[in-house]
């Protein structure tokens, strides 16, 4: 990790010459920059081909496709306005689609570089009973209920209940949550989600106290990482182990982000980490994918790996009533000490890592914090290349 400091100085002085950026987030106009091609550098393309069974010029593709889609999809969705019943990419279509409870929007839709689909439900009235779910579930969540998302897909909230694992607990607790709305249960072959800090051990990037997490994004003044990593006030200390920063401000259960302000001769650049595995990404924005499209991890403990965005908005269950809302859920593998680590799309900054189950050798799923929600919360500004 030593050989990253040459990579720094290259970059920032780089940026000296780089114009203003303003932030944006999904549900706001698009004022951020509009992505650039996506970065394919070739040991990228060999990660994804690896985690995706893809070839190279598949792989090539779809980077391609999926910038489309993220720059189509704020568009996509103003020209629903209030009949827009979610979005997410279809991966055998190759395309991005919109969902709409009223026809006459489709044309508008399409005009905007989006496949249409006729839902009953807005996706307003899903984020509703959503949140009318949450409330009802409160923290006393039984531990084989890995959590819950609004699905624009089906329409409908659906509660993910641990294959086997269905109980007259958990069936008290659907029939409690059904309150808000209709629910679909739906049985996945997974773990018991948790967090992925993990005790003090050898190798980059943070420690903090006796846990090593990783770092997120770099931001003018530090960085952003998992709340659950540790609280305000907290001193951090870099890969060796020198007096880094300092935890700002931090948030877990609920929301699970933090920022570290960086000093101590510590500096940011735009840059996710690649490990050798594939050359180091800079970053350029932070447009958030849709459903669907394909996203990678870079993480201190397992490195890079790739996957699908499976869903959005969901609750995740890590146990004794501690929830987080909000959450992304991916089919990318992580392990302890990746916990805050980047999720990245092509050159567009995704979240920070916050938990999940399984690990890198036999897989898994795992829950991204989305950065945006990050940024918002303290008026940070992503470092971009």
């Amino acid at each position: 990790m030593r050989t990253k400091r040459s990579l720094r100085i290259v970059v920032s002085a780089v940026l000296v010459m780089s114009p203003a950026l303003v932030l944006a987030t999904q549900a706001s106009a698009a004022t951020s920059p509009e992505p650039g091609p996506a970065l394919a550098a070739p040991r990228q393309l060999d990660a994804l081909q690896q985690d995706l069974g893809l070839t190279k010029a598949q792989a090539e593709q779809r980077l391609r496709i999926e910038g489309v889609a993220i720059k189509a999809a704020p568009k996509a969705q103003r020209a629903a306005g209030t009949a827009f019943g979610g979005l997410w990419y279809d991966e055998a279509k190759q395309k991005l689609v919109v969902g709409v409870t009223d026809q006459s929007k489709a044309d508008e839709v399409r005009a905007a570089g989006a496949d249409v689909v006729l839902v009953k439900t807005t996706a307003a009235a899903l984020d509703k009973q959503k949140a009318s779910v949450d409330k009802l579930a409160g923290t006393s969540v039984p531990r084989a209920v890995s959590g819950w998302a609004a699905d624009p897909r089906t329409g409908s909230v659906v509660i993910n209940v641990q294959a086997g694992k269905r109980s007259e607990v958990v069936d008290a607790f659907v029939a409690k949550v059904s309150k808000a709305g209709p629910v679909v249960v739906r049985e996945v072959d997974a773990k018991a989600p948790r967090t992925f800090a993990a005790g003090t051990v050898g190798g980059d990037p943070y420690y903090t106290g006796n846990v090593r997490c990783s770092i997120g994004f770099s931001v003018h003044g530090g960085f952003v990482t998992a709340g659950h990593c540790s609280g305000v006030g907290a001193a951090v200390y870099g890969w060796d182990r020198s007096r880094m920063g300092t935890f700002r401000g931090s948030s877990f259960p609920g929301n699970d982000y933090a920022w570290v302000q960086t000093g101590y001769g510590w500096w940011t650049v735009p840059v996710v980490l690649g490990w050798g595995q594939v050359n180091d990404q800079l970053v350029r924005g932070s447009w958030e994918a849709p459903v669907g499209t394909s996203v990678c991890r870079s993480g201190s403990t397992t490195h890079w790996h790739c996957g699908h965005i499976l869903a959005k908005n969901e609750t995740v269950n890590y146990g004794n009533g501690q929830l987080f809302y909000g959450a992304t859920k991916t089919s990318v593998c992580a392990e302890g000490g990746d916990s805050g680590g980047s999720f990245i799309t092509g050159d567009q900054a995704q979240g920070v890592t916050s938990g999940g189950w399984g690990n890198c050798s036999s897989g898994g799923q795992t829950w991204f914090q989305p950065v945006n929600e990050i940024l918002n919360a303290y008026g940070l500004a992503l470092h971009t290349a």
